[in-house]
């Protein structure tokens, strides 16, 4: 059967010719199976192309789970950064208390021992793959768990050191004496009239002349009347070897041995003396040494 011989006559019209076309019945069988093959590709290929559709819609799909976790993430490193920063606040203040207190020699930033130190997630996000992210959140977030539980035990510790020191807690001059800009900080400086190096021993806090002065803590005035180099001054002595100076003031509004309150007003500020514009020149000394006023000041 495969074998067999067909002959197709073809007749041209009004040209009494023909053509005769020889076919082997192989030939059939192999338009045949070509046919199937062509109708199954086809079958195949749209499957093929149903499951690709598919495919990228799931891809598609876990993009925006992926991108929507992300931003999640995102919003919670930002929640992290935040309370690290409150944590970080409430340490510098506690080591600041502790200062005051006498509980520490220096302010120093406190933290857990071998915790990782904190990093900005929402910087390092883009970069990080989601998996590694989530780990160092939850590395973090155990840090601040440890340091939190710490700082509850300092806080503690400050408790107790108040209930029992409550008389030198008011004595200590942890308020700004008035209002205004600190042009010259505590420490080295290049002097204003000589231009050399020399070590500044308060802080000039400028405004204008007549700004009110307030008393940083409860103490008794010692000194107060007019200095060759820094015009009128004020000196009040707050107990524990600790004394505030107030120098370059317009007028006094107390005398020396009247008693002072933190927040009352003692005098005002001026131009007196050796000065290059209105301004307080505030000192704080202890012990007769001179100390940097931020030491106490709690802002």
């Amino acid at each position: 059967m495969l074998f067999r011989k067909y002959h197709v006559v073809i007749f041209k019209d009004n040209q009494g010719t023909c053509s005769k076309l020889r076919l082997h019945s192989w030939m059939f069988f192999l338009l045949g199976g070509l046919f199937v093959l062509l109708v199954v590709g086809n079958v195949v290929f749209l499957r093929s192309l149903h499951g690709v559709k598919f495919m990228e819609q799931s891809v598609e799909a876990a993009q925006k789970k992926v991108k929507a976790q992300e931003t999640q993430m995102l919003a919670l490193s930002g929640k992290i950064n935040a309370l690290e920063k409150d944590l970080t606040r409430i340490r510098d203040f506690d080591s600041q208390l502790r200062v005051m207190m006498n509980l520490d020699s220096q302010v120093e930033a406190v933290g857990s021992v071998g915790n990782p130190k904190a990093e900005d997630f929402a910087e390092k996000a883009a970069l990080l793959r989601q998996e590694r992210l989530a780990r160092r959140m939850h590395d973090f977030l155990d840090s601040l768990t440890t340091d939190a539980q710490l700082e509850l035990v300092r806080q503690e510790q400050i408790i107790d050191a108040l209930r029992g020191n409550l008389e030198q807690l008011a004595s200590i001059p942890s308020i700004w004496p008035t209002q205004g800009w600190v042009t010259s900080a505590f420490g080295p400086r290049r002097s204003p009239f000589t231009g050399r190096n020399e070590f500044h021993q308060g802080v000039d806090i400028s405004n204008k002349i007549g700004t009110p002065i307030y008393a940083p803590a409860k103490g008794v005035v010692t000194f107060a009347a007019n200095d060759a180099a820094n015009g009128k001054t004020l000196v009040v002595q707050h107990g524990g070897g600790l004394v505030t100076r107030y120098s370059h003031l317009q007028d006094f509004n107390v005398k020396v041995g009247d008693k002072t309150e933190r927040g009352q007003l003692i005098a005002s500020m001026g131009n007196t003396g050796t000065s290059t514009g209105p301004h307080l020149h505030y000192e704080v000394r202890l012990n007769g040494a001179p100390v940097n006023p931020m030491r106490y000041i709690l802002e």
